[in-house]
């Protein structure tokens, strides 16, 4: 199953690679110049401006591609569902471990080309940095699991959860600091488990990079495995309606 997802995921076309890295690259590119249209300068105090927002779309992307991609993962692998052993969470699992892998790979090379040009890309704290990078994943691992199981029991509501991921990517301070939002408002995207994944992230690896008070890894982990058992009660209760639909 996970070579049948590989071959999908890397072979579909020529150009599958070639977007699975070109797509960070843009939106880091439009980025800067903007900001640099804006503000005339790309840097944040602690942390260089490119470097700062690649992490976080990285971060950001492995999150997204889990709560998208898992949306498609039952419908996509029904034809084994033939097979009394496979279940429809099996190809959800197995289809968010192999986004785990490509992101990994990818964020991995951009870091190697990052530091050949001199950019600073190597985490401060690696081990503390692979926690994050973890525990983004596991807090889209618990979105695609609870929303590939509500969007098979309920169409609409996975149009819902892709029109909404641009709207995340604006508040979860992927390509913008917080601090420039009102300190009164500050409180309120706290709220957004993501803010606290990327923001770690960002900490650990910029050693002279500060962020709001209040960042609790903890907190994401409550959403993570609270969504990750709302998700793998919904499978197992609906999972007759879930492989017939």
């Amino acid at each position: 199953m996970f070579m049948r997802e590989m071959t999908a995921r890397t072979m579909a076309d020529r150009m599958s690679w070639f977007w699975m890295i070109f797509e960070p690259m843009a939106v880091v590119g439009i980025m800067v110049a903007i900001r640099g249209l804006i503000s005339g300068g790309r840097h944040i105090a602690g942390a260089d401006f490119i470097p700062w927002v690649l992490v976080g779309m990285m971060g950001f992307s492995l999150f997204r591609e889990n709560l998208i991609r898992l949306l498609g993962a039952v419908e996509a692998n029904s034809g084994l569902f033939t097979y009394r052993q496979v279940k429809p969470i099996d190809t959800v699992i197995v289809r968010s471990f192999l986004e785990f892998m490509l992101k990994s790979f990818i964020f991995f090379l951009f870091i190697g080309l990052g530091s050949l040009m001199k950019f600073d890309l190597i985490p401060g704290k690696p081990l503390e940095a692979m926690f994050d990078w973890f525990s983004l994943w596991m807090l889209g691992l618990g979105a695609g699991l609870l929303g590939s199981a509500a969007a098979s029991l309920v169409t609409e509501i996975g149009n819902v959860i892709k029109l909404i991921s641009f709207p995340l990517l604006v508040v979860s301070g992927v390509i913008f600091p917080l601090h420039y939002i009102p300190h009164q408002y500050q409180q309120y995207v706290l709220l957004n488990p993501i803010v606290h994944g990327l923001e770690n992230l960002r900490l650990n690896f910029f050693e002279g990079y500060h962020s709001l008070n209040g960042i609790d890894m903890v907190y994401l982990w409550y959403w993570a495995l609270v969504m990750i058992t709302l998700g793998l009660m919904l499978h197992m209760r609906f999972q007759s309606r879930i492989k017939a639909r």
